[in-house]
């Protein structure tokens, strides 16, 4: 059995995923240990399989939401538990099996080396990737490098990635944002204004068909609004931070 860390954990915020989590969780024990979930209000009973599967597994724990808050709000409840119990980063991951759990000791070694900077996962699609996401995730890609001065963000919507505890969960206490699907591209546009400097890997990801057991939450209308209104609060941040964000380029460059 590998050796847990006591600095890194993987964290996976989940709601309504069906039998691919369990596939996750599985998977993301075979390369990482401990590995955390936070079951956020699921209705389809994998709080109870989860648990039963941490009753078995001493380096796994199930942390449970009484009813459904939305990814960032789980991905919060989660930073404040590990930074109750001394851990300084967190690998973020979906609980649908779309992301490469393989990845996890690359991603964390990573961040291992450059504990100060978030390590993105940066997609590589296959056949099974909706051609909707792909150019719709283009357009927030351009938002957020915008938004940033181009500070180097990959993607600003792939979960999968290493964030720092501690500025992360500063910055989610400071702001009511960020509770919902606008965590991920939210998260990285405001860390850059806050100094944390991204870092990219490649990570491949499936799209699951239903008839494969995938689960899809995302609602093109109603998440394509939510991500419009984001980009427009942070583009207005942004106008606001320009003179220090010019500052800090100059510095960089020269």
């Amino acid at each position: 059995m590998m050796t847990a860390s006591t600095t890194h954990l993987v964290l996976i915020p989940s709601y309504n995923p069906g039998a691919k989590l369990d596939e996750t969780v599985r998977a993301a024990r075979r390369y990482w240990s401990p590995v955390w979930v936070v079951v956020d209000g699921s209705t389809d009973g994998s709080a109870e399989r989860l648990t039963a599967m941490a009753a078995q597994d001493a380096d796994l724990r199930v942390l449970v939401l009484p009813r459904n808050q939305g990814k960032g709000a789980a991905v919060l409840h989660g930073l404040e538990q590990a930074a109750a119990a001394g851990f300084s980063h967190v690998l973020t991951m979906d609980s649908d099996g779309q992301h490469p759990a393989e990845l996890i000791p690359t991603f964390m070694a990573a961040s291992a080396r450059q504990p100060a900077a978030m390590i993105l996962g940066v997609p590589v699609f296959d056949a099974s990737a909706p051609g909707l996401r792909v150019q719709g995730r283009r357009i927030s890609n351009g938002w957020a490098n915008l938004e940033t001065l181009w500070a180097g963000i990959g993607d600003s919507l792939f979960g999968f990635r290493v964030y720092p505890v501690e500025p992360l969960r500063q910055l989610m206490r400071h702001q009511p944002w960020m509770r919902h699907f606008d965590f991920d591209p939210e998260a990285v546009v405001r860390l850059c204004w806050r100094g944390v400097r991204p870092v990219n890997l490649p990570a491949p990801v499936r799209y699951y068909r239903a008839e494969e057991g995938g689960v899809s939450h995302f609602r093109y209308l109603r998440d394509n609004i939510l991500l419009t209104w984001m980009h427009a609060r942070l583009f207005v941040g942004f106008v606001l931070r320009l003179p220090m964000l010019l500052a800090r380029r100059a510095r960089e460059l020269f």
